[in-house]
């Protein structure tokens, strides 16, 4: 699997080249092969991301993102925009000094801790860190038990 370093990227250039590594994704789920953005995800969707090791936690909604972990429980809220590709949709902002950038592609995702499948694969570039994790919104869940 590529590694991919985002130091040395802007976020605009973090955003295409997630969406670009994301494009071995299975075909459907929202990609069109004629090049249309993505769709799949309405504007008005609340938007729930999450990761393990460490665990973390991103919630979306309104134009605002707020970012959880066990040293920030209650979360850091900012700002973000919203943008889309061919191949998922992004979000942009920073979190006090750190850039963020947010990428969401179709494909089943297990957080590697329970028996949920969720609907899209996350990954954050936060600072020099790189996060991944799972996605799903309020009207595409994930599917398991809610309390696992």
């Amino acid at each position: 699997m590529m590694q991919l370093s985002v130091r040395f990227l802007s976020r605009g250039s973090a955003f295409l080249a997630a969406l670009s590594l994301a494009a071995c994704a299975p075909s459907g789920d929202g990609i069109d092969p004629q090049g249309q953005t993505f769709d799949k995800i309405a504007a008005d969707e609340v938007i729930n991301l999450l990761g393990t090791e460490p665990f973390w936690g991103i919630r979306i909604a309104d134009g605002k993102a707020s970012y959880s972990n066990p040293d920030q429980p209650d979360g850091v809220e900012f700002d973000v925009t919203r943008f889309a590709g061919n191949n998922g949709l992004g979000f942009s902002g920073s979190m006090g000094e750190a850039d963020v950038t947010i990428t969401l592609t179709p494909g089943d995702c297990s957080d590697g801790m329970s028996d949920r499948v969720f609907p899209y694969v996350a990954t954050i570039a936060l600072g020099e860190e790189t996060l991944r994790g799972c996605g799903y919104t309020d009207r595409q869940p994930f599917t398991g038990d809610a309390a696992p």
